[in-house]
């Protein structure tokens, strides 16, 4: 840890001393002032680490820092939700580690770090932390008892005075190894493909702000910029260079990311552990996972891949750091995810005939709105401009046809009596399966487009992941049924009863929605109307639907 701080410093540090070396002049005392300043944060990196300590303490760790003012971070061990481990370049290349404790709570609080331990006591703290957190959860509190502060690098498992822990051999089982062949795969995602884009913008900023400090001037960056502008042809030449190179710099990156994938189940968490330069090891806690979400974007979906994540209660950035699997074969995804969490065993339930409509008007109308626009300007100006946006409107129209129809088929909501599945999206189409007893309840939307359609937005409040998985532009008698046939026992005192026999309605004792005279609508205790609703990752709700 001595020599991570100041190796991390350093881009912070590069400004000043390259300004002390400049304004000395480049002479030996300049040269002795960046010295001092860089024997300064060795320094304070010593202290810091001399003064950094973490310890166990009956049913609690602490975390106590005294640099400048002294401060005791204590963490319940009933409330550690999962412990990370990963290994940047620069700390593999010393043996260390980087540890992060998850406890389930939002914001920067967190997560509690253990930054710069070795490898080997990253990986022994790693099961004792998890097995000491479950034995809290399931047991009586433990002792309270003193230890004595350990430095980094060191900690007493069970105070002073104690007999020492059997070693545990944790029982593990490998679920799935993603060969390296499916990291071809990679570039179908598109979240990398973008990467040489990336780079270029990053090196042109880079020429524009330390042009002066690297050599050549702020003055001869800008000159170059101005000079390829007046050469439009090279500019297209390097866009269509990083264009050809989206898919093998972008390739490059997720196998970088992904390699040697690797799901495991150890001591009731599901572990995947990644990276090649990055090694990153994350632990869920299996009692914890309500249920997981696969993802397939359009490139995926013809190539027949697909991503997965578990749906965790009290995990932040779930899609980082509740990764199950990268990009793999479809019938793999749905293998592995049916084994570390459990199967969805039954049909999607298709949405009303309407929901097509407005999906193929939202896909169409617009453009062909934009069309009827192009042709009358075209008409008054005569100008060639027109013509050709009228072109690409009526091909955007044509190519809007079947996204709608793939946008319907898309939808889908199930049951099958343990969990609860709802589908949407095109261009990233998403299923989100969970458990029945991760639902907390039920919400209603409808626009004025839906209420005219007679379809309904039906959320299912979910205490996991993204807090509520919808599923679009249902019939109102599904939004009716489907909450009731998976929780009949909330829902039973808002239905409206069915008629007896001669015409006889016994009384109401509440209704899940009632029809107003100026066509609003209200709802019975428990739910909730709102005046928007969005599609799906696909964009937001529309006109359409008559």
């Amino acid at each position: 840890m001595l020599l991570i701080d100041p190796v991390r410093m350093l881009p912070s540090l590069l400004v000043p001393l390259v300004g002390v070396l400049v304004v000395g002049g480049f002479s030996g005392r300049s040269y002795l002032w960046a010295a001092l300043g860089l024997v300064g944060t060795v320094v304070f990196a010593v202290v810091r680490w001399a003064t950094f300590t973490y310890e166990i303490i009956g049913d609690r760790l602490e975390i106590k820092r005294s640099l400048i003012s002294r401060s005791v971070r204590t963490i319940p061990l009933e409330r550690v939700r999962g412990v990370d481990v990963s290994t940047p370049p620069m700390h593999r290349l010393l043996g260390l580690s980087v540890l992060k404790i998850d406890t389930g709570a939002s914001g920067g609080d967190g997560e509690a770090t253990l930054d710069g331990v070795t490898r080997h006591e990253a990986e022994r703290l790693k099961p004792v932390l998890l097995r000491r957190a479950a034995a809290a959860r399931h047991a009586h509190p433990a002792g309270s008892g003193v230890a004595t502060a350990v430095p980094e690098g060191v900690l007493d498992p069970a105070g002073p005075g104690a007999v020492p822990e059997r070693p545990h051999e944790p029982e593990e089982r490998v679920i799935t190894a993603v060969p390296r062949r499916w990291l071809l795969y990679g570039p179908l995602s598109g979240a990398y493909l973008l990467t040489p884009f990336a780079l270029a913008g990053g090196a042109v900023g880079l020429a524009f702000q330390w042009g002066d400090e690297l050599g050549f001037g702020r003055d001869a960056a800008w000159t170059a910029g101005t000079w390829l502008w007046e050469h439009p042809w090279l500019l297209v030449a390097i866009a269509v260079l990083l264009v050809v190179a989206m898919p093998f710099v972008g390739g490059v990156m997720y196998a970088v990311f992904n390699w040697d994938f690797k799901l495991k189940r150890r001591d009731g968490y599901l572990v995947a552990e990644r990276g090649l330069v990055n090694r990153r090891s994350v632990s869920l806690e299996s009692r914890r996972v309500r249920g997981y979400e696969i993802a397939e974007g359009l490139a995926e979906r013809w190539a027949g891949v697909a991503r997965a994540w578990a749906i965790v209660t009290g995990l932040g950035d779930s899609e980082t750091r509740g990764q199950l699997l990268p990009v793999v074969p479809r019938a793999v995804a749905r293998q592995v995810t049916g084994d570390a969490v459990g199967p969805y065993r039954a049909e999607l339930r298709p949405h009303p005939p309407v929901a097509r409509n407005r999906r193929l008007f939202r896909a169409v109308f617009p453009w062909l709105a934009v069309a009827a626009l192009a042709t009358a300007a075209a008409v008054l100006t005569a100008s060639l401009i027109w013509w050709i946006v009228l072109v690409l409107a009526l091909l955007l129209a044509a190519v809007g046809v079947p996204l709608g129809l793939d946008r319907y088929r898309s939808l889908g909501h199930g049951y099958d009596g343990e969990r609860v599945t709802v589908r949407g999206g095109s261009l990233r189409r998403t299923q989100a399966v969970v458990e029945r007893r991760a639902v907390v309840g039920w919400r209603l939307r409808q626009t004025w487009f839906q209420r005219r359609a007679g379809v309904v937005t039906l959320t299912a409040g979910v205490g996991a992941g993204r807090g509520g998985y919808s599923a679009v532009d249902v019939s109102e008698a599904q939004a009716r049924d489907f909450p009731a046939e998976v929780t009949p026992d909330w829902l039973a005192p808002f239905l409206a009863p069915v008629p007896e026999r001669g015409g006889h309605v016994p009384e109401r004792h509440g209704e899940l929605s009632e029809r107003q005279g100026d066509g609003s609508e209200r709802h019975g205790d428990g739910f909730e109307q709102g005046g928007e609703s969005s599609d799906g990752p696909d964009g937001p709700d529309g006109p359409g639907g008559s």
